[in-house]
């Protein structure tokens, strides 16, 4: 874990909790550090998400029911 910490309270689910402390003791890491990581893994893949999102900006829209007519139109469904 990096010097810059703040404490926090959060509540879990009491057999998460469970499963947390003993993977905690199974890997000779800390409760919080594997918090953080799963934090830091899950803000990851929203930055992914939100960077593909920013990369498709200009595509078109494309609405469900005209998808659906040009699927049938060509023998699709």
């Amino acid at each position: 874990m990096s010097n810059k910490t703040k404490r926090t309270t959060i509540y879990l689910d009491v057999r998460l909790h469970k499963a947390l402390r003993l993977k905690a003791a199974e890997t000779d890491r800390s409760v919080s550090d594997l918090v953080n990581d799963a934090i830091q893994s899950s803000l990851a893949e929203e930055l992914e998400d939100l960077t593909a999102f920013d990369e498709r900006a200009d595509e078109p829209n494309l609405r469900f029911n005209d998808v659906l007519k040009e699927l049938k139109r060509d023998g699709r469904i």
